[in-house]
């Protein structure tokens, strides 16, 4: 059973790192248009805390949580949307407010979770690890784009690892949401990681493989780089089509992002 006090302590010096760009930013910093059409630095941050907020009633009252995703499933193209154009209607320091409080209750809330426990979220039930792995990846890939919108060159840490990890047992997820079987061999995945340190899943003698540096392989299946511009290579049929429809985030596929620093979906 997974420990999930390292992710936390991953999480919150992920989330300090994003603190820092935003902190202390004019409110014409906060207007910046980043990546995702429609989106400013405020809807970035306010989407943080809005689904912060969402896995802190997931782990807290699965009741209310419930009624969430009862909205979600139904308006899946808008819900997400709303969300952050609700936090970015606020004034900065209140939106940065509000998502420096939602993340500490929920690093709290995480903390305190019985061991063993799972909870409720828009796909399969999650536990404080997975949890805390999840949000990890949302914070790490909203930070990107926020990153983006700045002109900030980011330096890879070792906690890419969990990006990684969840991307990979993110694969099966990716197919289905484009409606396609998942295949049935098992994949190799093999990334450098930023200390040189090699990162592999899957078994040696898998056929279908996938290599690459790990800030690639991460930008590939947060979508928040175009498979063209990355040095993540394929062996495989299954494989190569993998690349093209990675997702390590729930929710329906998004178009991700065009070549060459494109403009593409949220997610």
């Amino acid at each position: 059973m997974a420990d999930p006090m390292p992710v936390l302590a991953d999480l919150r010096a992920e989330s300090r790192e994003l603190d820092w760009l935003v902190g202390e930013l004019e409110p014409t910093g906060w207007a910046l248009a980043t990546p995702a059409p429609g989106w400013t630095v405020a809807h970035q941050i306010a989407h943080l805390a809005w689904t912060d907020r969402s896995a802190l009633l997931a782990v807290t009252d699965a009741d209310a949580f419930q009624k969430l995703a009862e909205k979600a499933l139904a308006a899946p193209e808008t819900f997400v949307d709303e969300g952050a154009a609700d936090g970015a209607r606020l004034a900065p320091d209140a939106l940065l407010a509000r998502w420096r409080e939602g993340r500490a209750a929920l690093d709290r809330a995480l903390r305190a979770a019985p061991v063993g426990a799972r909870f409720p979220w828009y796909g399969p039930p999650m536990s404080a690890a997975s949890m805390a792995t999840g949000r990890l990846m949302e914070t790490w890939a909203h930070g990107q784009d926020v990153a983006d919108a700045l002109g900030v060159v980011r330096t890879p840490t070792n906690r890419l690892k969990h990006v990684v990890r969840i991307g990979v047992r993110a694969r099966d997820f990716a197919f289905g949401a484009h409606g396609l079987p998942a295949p049935a061999e098992e994949f190799r995945v093999e990334v450098v990681g930023p200390s040189g340190e090699v990162w592999a899943y899957g078994s040696e003698d898998a056929a279908q493989r996938v290599t690459g540096p790990a800030l690639d392989f991460c930008l590939l299946v947060t979508q928040r780089a175009h498979r063209a511009d990355l040095a993540v290579c394929a062996v495989g049929a299954d494989a190569d089509r993998w690349l093209d429809i990675a997702q390590a985030f729930a929710g329906p596929p998004g178009a991700g992002r065009g070549p060459r620093g494109g403009r593409g979906e949220r997610s």
